[in-house]
C-alpha cells in the first residue's frame, strides 16, 4: 500500500470519528420559509473530503442530492469576476462583512452597494451582472461551468425553482431597491429568475468537496484535470468566503474553524483548504443563522483534529495531509 493510500484511511478515521461525534445532534430546523425544503429528510448527515492530490474520503450520506442555495453564491462570484471583470463587480458589490443576517435590506450608506456578495443582496447584484455579461445564456455558462467544478453533470430542482419563484418576495423587494438605488443594472425579473435557478442545482456532499477541491487547487479540478476558474478569481472568492461566507457567523466561523467556506440554506458547507483539501458537508437541520448545526460541528471537528486553522501554529495533522495531497 502506497504511502499517500496508507494516509488516506487515516484521514477517513479522522472523517468517521467527526461523524460519529457529531451526528447525535438533532438540533436546529429545516427552512420552511422555502416550501420545496421543508420536505426534506432531516435525518441525513454526510461529510467528503477531496485533496487536491485526487484521493476521495466520504461518510454518511455524501451522495444524496439536495439544492445548493447560497453556496452558489461563491461560484457565481468567481465567474463574474471572470465574466464581467474584477473592476465593474467591485463597482456594484463590496466586500465587507455586514454583521447582518443573510437576507438583511441593507446597503452601504456610503455607496449604496451591497456589502458583499454572500448575501442575498450582493448575491442578486452579482446575478445582473452574470446576466448582462453572458446574456440568454446566462444560466447554462453557470451550470456548465458549476458541472466543471464538481467533475459531473449536475442537475436542477424544478420543484424547488418554482417553490423559490412563487414565494421569494423578501427577494424580489431586495432586487427592486437595489434598482432603484443603482447597483442593480439589469432587469429585474431576468436577474431574479436566474439567482433562483442556480440556486436550486442540485449538488452533493461530494460535489461540494469536489468543487472545494477545484478551488484548492487555484481553479484546477484535482480529478478531471480541467481548468475551471481562473487563478485570480480563486483568489478573490476565496477572500470573501473567509470573511462572509458563513452569513452573521462568520466571524465566530474564522475564529473557530480557520478556512474559506461558504453555507446554504440546504444543508451544506463547502469549505476550502487552500492548496490542500476540499470538504463538503450536507445535513438540513438549521441554525438561527442559517447553517447547518451538524456541518459546523463536523467542520469544527476537523479543524481541530487536523490542525485546519489557516493560523494554526501547531501544525498537527500536516503530515496525513501532505501524504493525502500528493
Amino acid at each position: 500500500m502506497s504511502e499517500a493510500k496508507h494516509e488516506a484511511y487515516g484521514l477517513e478515521k479522522v472523517v468517521q470519528h467527526a461523524h460519529a461525534r457529531t451526528r447525535g445532534d438533532l438540533t436546529g430546523a429545516l427552512a420552511t420559509y422555502i416550501p420545496e425544503l421543508a420536505r426534506v429528510d432531516p435525518e441525513r448527515f454526510g461529510i467528503a473530503l477531496v485533496s487536491v492530490g485526487g484521493e476521495v474520503v466520504g461518510v454518511g450520506d455524501v451522495e444524496v442530492p439536495f439544492t445548493i442555495q447560497s453556496i452558489s453564491k461563491a461560484l457565481a462570484y468567481c465567474l463574474a469576476l471572470e465574466a464581467a471583470g474584477r473592476d465593474r463587480v467591485l463597482a456594484h458589490v463590496g466586500v465587507e462583512p455586514s454583521g447582518d443576517a443573510f437576507n438583511a435590506i441593507v446597503f452601504d450608506p456610503h455607496t449604496n452597494r451591497p456589502y458583499n456578495p454572500m448575501v442575498n443582496a450582493g448575491a442578486i447584484t452579482v446575478s445582473g451582472l452574470l446576466a448582462q455579461a453572458l446574456g440568454a445564456e446566462a444560466f447554462d455558462v453557470l451550470l456548465d461551468r458549476f458541472s466543471a467544478a464538481a467533475g459531473r453533470k449536475l442537475g436542477f430542482d424544478e420543484a424547488v425553482y418554482r417553490s423559490e419563484a412563487e414565494t421569494g418576495h423578501r427577494n424580489r423587494g431586495i432586487a427592486h431597491l437595489l434598482k432603484n438605488a443603482g447597483a442593480l443594472e439589469a432587469d429585474v425579473d431576468a436577474t431574479l429568475d436566474l439567482y433562483f435557478r442556480q440556486c436550486s442545482i442540485l449538488v452533493t456532499a461530494s460535489d461540494l468537496a469536489r468543487m472545494g477541491a477545484t478551488l484548492a487547487s487555484i481553479g484546477e479540478n484535482p480529478l478531471t484535470g480541467a481548468t475551471v476558474f481562473a487563478v485570480e478569481a480563486v483568489r478573490g472568492t476565496l477572500s470573501v468566503m473567509f470573511t462572509c461566507g458563513m452569513y452573521d457567523f462568520a466571524g465566530n466561523w474564522a475564529f473557530d474553524v480557520g478556512v474559506p467556506a461558504k453555507s446554504g440554506v440546504g444543508g451544506g458547507i463547502l469549505g476550502v483548504v487552500n492548496r490542500q483539501l476540499g470538504i463538503g458537508t450536507y445535513s438540513p437541520r438549521l441554525d438561527t443563522k442559517g447553517n447547518s448545526v451538524r456541518g459546523i460541528a463536523a467542520f469544527r471537528e476537523l479543524a481541530e483534529e487536523l490542525g485546519l486553522h489557516i493560523f494554526d501554529p501547531t501544525n498537527r495533522g500536516s503530515a496525513m495531509l501532505g501524504a493525502f495531497s500528493r
